[in-house]
C-alpha cells in the first residue's frame, strides 16, 4: 500500500474467519511458518476468543484467547502483517483482549513470547510466575 494512502481499520471478534486468511499471517513468523490448513482450522474451533484487525476484507491482525472465563486466561499468536506493523495494531489486539466484556471477570492472562519487550509495555512482567513447557516433538526422541 503506498505511504500517502491512509487506511481505516477495523476490529472484530471472529472465529468463523477464513484459515487461509490466517495461515498467510502465520508464514510470516517463524514461529508459525510450519502450520498447516487443517490445523489452523482445528485451532479456530477450540478457540474460546478470537480478535482480528481488517483492512478492508484483508486480514492484517490476529490474537485468541483460550480462557475459563473466570480465574485464568492465556493470549495466544497475537500477529500482524509486517506491511503493518509498528502501527499499534498488536498492542490494540491485546488491549481489546484484556478489557473484553468476555473477560472482565479473569484474575490473571499468562502468555508465552519470543518478545518480552512488546508485552512488558502493555504491563505484562515475567516475575509474576514461572512458565515452563513440555514440548512433545522433544520429549518424543527421548522415547
Amino acid at each position: 500500500m503506498p505511504p500517502t494512502l491512509k487506511t481505516t481499520l477495523t476490529f472484530s471478534e471472529k472465529k468463523t474467519l477464513d484459515p487461509q486468511q490466517l495461515l498467510s499471517l502465520f508464514r510470516q513468523a517463524p514461529w508459525a511458518k510450519g502450520r498447516t490448513l487443517e490445523d489452523a482450522r482445528e485451532m479456530l474451533r477450540h478457540t474460546d476468543l478470537a480478535l482480528c484487525a481488517w483492512d478492508g476484507e484483508q486480514l492484517v491482525g490476529f490474537g485468541r484467547v483460550l480462557t475459563d472465563f473466570v480465574y485464568r486466561a492465556t493470549i495466544w499468536d497475537v500477529i500482524v502483517d509486517q506491511a503493518y506493523q509498528k502501527q499499534g495494531i498488536g498492542s490494540e489486539i491485546v488491549q481489546r483482549i484484556l478489557h473484553h466484556p468476555r473477560l472482565k471477570k479473569v484474575e490473571l492472562f499468562w502468555l508465552c513470547t519470543r518478545r518480552p519487550g512488546f508485552y512488558e509495555k502493555l504491563g505484562f512482567n515475567s516475575g509474576e510466575q514461572t512458565g515452563m513447557v513440555w514440548s512433545r516433538s522433544k520429549n518424543s526422541r527421548q522415547e
